[in-house]
């Protein structure tokens, strides 16, 4: 039985991994490139196999009509957009998750990145090198109000960590859950609210219709000046081309974006940017939550393969 490893990270650490998928009988298929695949070369890879164990690669209707024996897909990660769920369902293949294996992970970065934009650290970095010792003045974070849209298993354990800031907390999420809010002291508020008095602003939703673009252009114009934006969710939650103008005339503070659209961006106009702390999609890769990724992501695959565990 063939199965297919798209994430690059997978089984880094732990390589034992891949010897237990062996020892279940599975005949692994790798992704050797180095990058995420491209729809042309996962299709080719996928054909003969019945279970994937698949990242950010494309998984739409296209990709799975090329595989005919597919059983069984095991998301890397939370986010399913990448997957076309209803023909899953049409064809009886089980789709998992690793649920909560990377949240801190995400978490610890979103901040991160909030810190690293409002005190300009990316920017001093590279003056810094270049033998440039000359003072930035930059904007706080403690005691500032931050903006999350999306409470789910990420956004809060920013909050958590945003308590620790003394910050106040401002969320949006269509499941509310009344005990966290109250504990955490996070206020509920819809995304037209949160982009006009927040000072920092997290993405941590799912990428849906409802949800495309919800940094969009005339949110972007409610911002404070001094306003910065951060993803670690989905590229495609924010107009890019909104975001990049704003940042270009210094419209809002700035952005820390772990995702974008398209990756690595093709614009050259991002990489000009001073106001812009950039990731490679690489929020959730730390040892404990690739380790935990992995492993949760094989014993999904197993079990809905119906494979000893």
């Amino acid at each position: 039985m063939k199965i297919l490893i798209t994430p690059r990270s997978f089984g880094k650490s732990n390589p034992e991994l891949f010897e237990k998928l062996e020892r279940a009988g599975l005949e692994i298929i790798r992704n050797t490139t180095g990058a995420i695949l491209s729809e042309k070369a996962i299709s080719e890879l996928i054909a003969p196999c019945e279970g994937v164990i698949i990242g950010v690669d494309p998984l739409n209707a296209a990709v799975l009509s090329k595989a005919p024996r597919l059983r069984a897909i095991s998301k890397y990660g939370v986010g399913l957009d990448n997957i076309d769920l209803k023909i899953c369902e049409e064809r009886g293949i089980k789709v998992s998750r690793t649920t909560g294996a990377n949240s801190d992970a995400v978490a610890d970065y979103a901040f991160g990145l909030m810190l690293a934009v409002a005190r300009r650290i990316c920017l001093i970095d590279r003056r810094c090198r270049a033998k440039d010792w000359s003072k930035i003045t930059t904007i706080d974070v403690f005691d500032k109000t931050l903006g999350i849209i999306g409470l789910g298993a990420i956004g809060r354990r920013l909050a958590k960590r945003a308590k620790g800031f003394s910050m106040r907390i401002l969320a949006f999420d269509p499941v509310w859950d009344d005990d966290f809010a109250i504990e955490y002291g996070v206020e509920r508020a819809d995304p037209d609210r949160i982009c006009s008095e927040a000072d920092f602003i997290s993405l941590h939703c799912s990428l849906t219709p409802e949800t495309r673009y919800i940094i969009n252009k005339d949110r972007i114009a409610s911002m404070k000046k001094n306003a910065i934006v951060i993803n670690t969710a989905r590229g495609e939650l924010i107009d890019g081309f909104a975001l990049l103008e704003a940042l270009k005339t210094n419209a809002i503070y700035g952005a820390g974006l772990d995702v974008f659209d398209h990756e690595p961006p093709v614009n050259p106009e991002w990489y000009k940017l001073d106001n812009l702390a950039m990731g490679s999609h690489c929020s959730s890769s730390t040892l404990g939550a690739t380790e935990l990724m992995g492993s949760m992501a094989a014993e999904n695959l197993l079990r809905d393969l119906d494979l000893p565990l």
